[in-house]
């Protein structure tokens, strides 16, 4: 039996627990979405989640066919390559190549922790976002103890120690972090700044790091049970853009532009 099964017996019923992290973020997703929502997938990668065994969890990161249309945005040219994507754009400066007001929900998964400017990324979010579209986070907590330990292991070992803890990760999907708006107060100053409504919470699944020892997992699900919010090891922010017809606009370089 399983460190997982032993904790958390119903994954013998479908293979996730009731607190699947992935099956959370994504059931909200999903109901933020119609028939002719465009999505947004910033750093969608090359779509790793095909390989996910758990049917269920897998058929919920796939937008594709549920929207219309779904777009890929990365600096990785390998991920023109994801086969849940409508159209990809490679992403090979600060501004975005996506027109304005022209998305419906924008998606970032597991992307927030890799980007060393977030007032540029935000400002993208707000520019290519229609009015009263949507902007959903799924980031690891930089006061979390994932995140403390990541920092303690040099990047050039990350995808070694990562494809080792990590169900199913692959070396090539591991990328440096910078974790510089990862954190409750931090994220919610951000989404206030660039005129998002929002909600932002700590989360915890499932101590699916700790596989490597009975003791660590066990001392895992303690900590994820009893954890206060600020030290859950995933943030989940869940936001709504309202743009003020007098707001100004950015250049894409973190600089807004101003009206005449």
């Amino acid at each position: 039996m399983s460190f997982k099964e032993r904790h958390y017996p119903e994954t013998r019923y479908g293979g996730f627990t009731d607190v699947d992290g992935t099956i959370a973020f994504y059931t909200r997703v999903h109901s933020l979405l119609t028939e002719s929502s465009v999505v947004l997938d910033v750093g969608g990668g090359r779509g790793a989640y095909a390989d996910d065994k758990v049917v269920v969890r897998k058929n919920l990161r796939i937008l594709r066919g549920k929207v219309a249309r779904v777009i890929g945005l990365d600096v990785d040219p390998a991920a023109q390559s994801n086969p849940f994507q409508d159209e990809f754009r490679l992403l090979t400066g600060s501004r975005w190549p996506v027109e304005d007001d022209s998305i419906d929900l924008c998606l970032c998964d597991s992307v927030l922790e890799h980007i060393e400017r977030p007032e540029i990324f935000f400002e993208n979010c707000r520019r290519v976002l229609r009015d009263g579209g949507y902007l959903c986070i799924r980031t690891p907590n930089a006061w979390s103890y994932v995140a403390w330990f990541s920092r303690l292991v040099p990047d050039h070992l990350h995808s070694r120690v990562l494809t080792r803890v990590q169900e199913v990760r692959k070396e090539e999907d591991v990328f440096p972090t910078h974790y510089r708006c990862n954190s409750l107060p931090r994220l919610r100053r951000m989404l206030d700044r660039y005129g998002f409504e929002h909600v932002v919470y700590g989360y915890e699944a499932e101590p699916s790091y700790l596989q490597f020892s009975a003791l660590a997992y066990a001392l895992g699900t303690l900590h994820q049970r009893f954890a206060p919010g600020f030290l859950r090891p995933v943030l989940h922010a869940f936001a709504r853009l309202r743009k003020p017809a007098n707001r100004p606009r950015g250049d894409g370089t973190g600089h807004e532009v101003k009206q005449r």
